[in-house]
Formats: structure tokens, sequence, C-alpha cells
């Protein structure tokens, strides 16, 4: 086969440095008491070393040329390919049947929120995430309150997930290379009990307009949802700004609004 050409429109920048690939590997940690799926193999270059330490696994691949790829390259016994835009994609139709489902990948990164938020509907039942993304969205997820970066992402992530940002990435480690920096995140499911919100729609809602515009102060973002009299009873100063609130006020000030 002739090689590939990245496509632009997929979002494709194919990983090829041999450290950073065993690296990563490393911080999957697969074995045969894993449920793996890989999002975007692209060339292989993960998926290659993934199965010199497990017997099977499954990738979410849109592009037909690579899946054509894939499928000369890796037996079905070793490889299942699913053929599907992964924004679309149950990740819950593979069971995994007593293992460890482990979702990984190096993600489109003009796809990443979406997709990071189409995985929150399945965060319970997967055990463990490591994606490669742009170092920036990383630094978003896993930003502290009172920060330039803290926002929507970072809120709805962390009340579902524990992550971890591993490592970064340079762009000379992919073909074509990147004009960001890319970085590594290791994401396991918070446990519920710990914070658990009465409507994650309308926590979903709260935050969203909160952060609408994240100079105004909460008493005018939030002006049809919230009084500043309910604000000041979940002790919130009508005047903060929706980047000083921690995920639990969050979810503190939801409950309280839907119990009213």
């Amino acid at each position: 086969m002739s090689a590939h050409i990245a496509r632009k429109r997929f979002g494709q920048n194919f990983l090829q440095d041999d450290n950073i690939i065993a690296s990563i590997v490393h911080a999957i940690n697969p074995s045969d008491d894993d449920c793996l799926i890989e999002i975007g193999p692209g060339l292989a270059a993960l998926t290659e070393p993934l199965l010199k330490n497990i017997s099977h696994m499954h990738v979410v691949e849109l592009d037909r040329d690579l899946v054509a790829r894939l499928q000369q390259r890796f037996a079905p016994e070793q490889l299942t390919i699913h053929s599907i835009d992964a924004l679309k994609f149950d990740f819950l139709s593979i069971p995994a049947e007593g293992k460890t489902r482990k979702v990984v990948g190096n993600l489109p990164y003009n796809i990443s929120s979406p997709l990071l938020f189409h995985l929150v509907e399945f965060a319970p039942q997967i055990d463990v995430q490591v994606f490669m993304l742009q170092k920036e969205v990383i630094e978003r997820m896993v930003a502290e309150p009172a920060t330039k970066a803290y926002g929507r992402l970072s809120v709805m992530l962390q009340y579902r997930y524990e992550m971890t940002h591993l490592f970064d990435v340079p762009p000379h480690a992919f073909v074509p290379a990147p004009k960001v920096t890319s970085a590594i995140v290791r994401m396991t499911p918070r446990n519920p009990t710990q914070l658990l919100a009465t409507n994650e729609a309308h926590l979903s809602k709260l935050v969203t307009t909160a952060f609408s515009q994240r100079r105004k102060m909460l008493r005018n973002t939030l002006a049809d949802m919230v009084t500043q009299e309910q604000l000041i009873a979940c002790d919130i100063a009508p005047t903060a700004r929706a980047e000083e609130l921690s995920v639990a006020k969050f979810v503190q000030l939801s409950n309280y609004l839907l119990a009213q």
C-alpha cells in the first residue's frame, strides 16, 4: 500500500516517537485482564505495541483507508475493528465480561471536547481512560478554581473523574507535526457517593450558564436561574464569578435549587 496522507478533516497527526509510544503503553499498562478499546488507531503506532501485551483488543476508526490497512496488518483474532465515528459509538456495546474496561487513544484534536463529553455518558462503566490531547485542553480539564484555565470542561469532567496530567508530548513526535504541544491524561471514574448531583442535566445547565459570561458576577449570569438570596443560602457571594466556585459548590447549588 502507498503511504497514507494525513487527512485534515479527521484531525490526523500520527505518532512516531518510540520513546513516547513506550511511555504511553506503560501508562495504559495493558494485559489480558483488560477489555481494551482504542479510539483512532491511525497507522497503529500504539496498537502494535499494545498487542504485544494483550492477545485481543478493539479499535474505533472512521477513516476507511486506515481501516483497510488495519485489516491487512492484523488478524481478526487480534483486532476487532469498529468502522464508525467515535462520537456515535456505544462504548458499552463491547461486553467487558468481568475484565477492566479501558478506553485509550490519540484523540482527534478537532473533536476532542465533544468526544470527552460523549464518553461521560459511559463514565461509571469505563474503569480507566488514557488519552493524548492538546496540552491546553488537559490543563483546562485538571484546572483548579480561581485560575484562567478553570471552566465548564473542568467542572463537568472533575465531577465525573479523578484526572492526572501524566506528561507532555512535543510536536516533533508526530507526522505531520502539529502546531501545539500535546499531553497525556489518565482518567478514572470518581466515586459517586463523594459528590452526587440530584439532576446532572440541571447541573450541566447551571455550569454552562455560569461560564457563558465568565467575567460577569453570578448574580447577573445566573439571574434567570438563581436569586441572590439563594446564592447567599449556599454561602456563595452574589458578586462571585463562576471561576471562583469549586465543583462541590456547583453541585451544592444545583441540589439546593432543585430542593426548593
